[in-house]
């Protein structure tokens, strides 16, 4: 069965006029093909829409029933243009995001109410993950972007695109207990002796070196890992547990947890980076849209 939109469309004309001379008018067309087109529908649909008489046209229980569905489905006909032009344009869709779980202290919040603000109508899912892990999801699909923290790995070059974001100095997480807490800021030789808390390498082997490298740039030998954990906000826990310190992005000292304070490093502080990544071949107009944005943030 093949019932045509223009068949509904004369359905509904008819079923609103009662009146299959006023139907046609309204249609710019005549009487006959009008009353022929109806004909057919009831053919298709194996039963009567209308009761005639010569004096009056009454909607069948069948044609109330499908009254309602038809103009429904003519409506969402008419909608298809503008749907597709918004879709077109990135208006609507859906975004996947990937972050790292300390963009949820810099860059993420601004990100995500702008873009909600400019498109509506686009559905972002959202979900949190170490930059592997998001470049492994991006090499096959899973996601659309991601916010990662650079650098990424030279073979990467080809496949994925990035932007940078956000760059920040690193601080020091000590426990309030501490007796350098007292002080604003503090140098690494003053807790050299202290365990420290920190990412897990085989996770963050890039943020890894960045914090070695502060006692490196210091003269100061490597510090002992105390505690390893693969999220920012279990790792301030840990600090304020007594369990050592943590150098952490400046942003995450907006995570205000009870037993933690944040001292600037005496020392030069090396710089974190946080980018926007994706792959070359997405060619998805809501991703565009995105990365526009985020552009514009810069």
């Amino acid at each position: 069965m093949n019932i045509e939109l223009r068949q509904l469309r004369y359905f509904v004309a008819v079923a609103e006029e009662m009146h299959f001379g006023r139907a046609a008018q309204r249609l710019h067309m005549t009487q006959p093909p009008l009353s022929q087109a109806i004909q057919s529908l009831e053919a298709k649909l194996g039963t009567a829409l209308f009761a005639r008489t010569r004096r009056s046209v009454a909607l069948t229980a069948a044609g109330d029933a499908l009254l309602p569905e038809a103009r429904r489905l003519l409506q969402q006909t008419e909608a298809l243009p503008a749907l597709a032009r918004r879709a077109a344009a990135g208006e609507s869709g859906t975004l996947s995001l990937a972050f790292v779980s300390i963009a949820d202290y810099n860059v993420l919040p601004a990100a995500l109410r702008e873009f909600s603000t400019a498109y509506p109508a686009v559905q972002v899912s959202l979900q949190e993950a170490t930059t592997d892990v998001q470049l492994d999801m991006l090499a096959d699909g899973t996601i659309d972007a991601g916010i990662v923290i650079a650098p990424l790995p030279d073979t990467t070059k080809r496949e994925i695109i990035y932007l940078p974001l956000l760059s920040e100095p690193l601080v020091l997480a000590l426990p309030e207990h501490s007796p350098h807490a007292r002080h604003r800021t503090v140098s690494l030789k003053q807790v050299a002796d202290q365990p420290l808390v920190i990412f897990p390498r085989r996770i963050g082997p890039r943020f890894q070196d960045l914090i070695f490298s502060c006692f490196h740039d210091a003269g100061i030998a490597p510090p002992r890992i105390g505690q390893e954990a693969i999220q920012m906000q279990t790792i301030v826990s840990l600090v304020s547990a007594g369990m050592g310190i943590a150098l952490v992005p400046q942003s995450v000292s907006n995570l205000k947890r009870p037993g933690v304070e944040y001292r600037a490093l005496k020392e030069a502080s090396p710089k974190v980076e946080f980018g926007l990544a994706w792959r070359r071949d997405n060619a998805s107009p809501v991703l565009s849209a995105f990365v526009e944005l985020m552009r514009k943030k810069r």
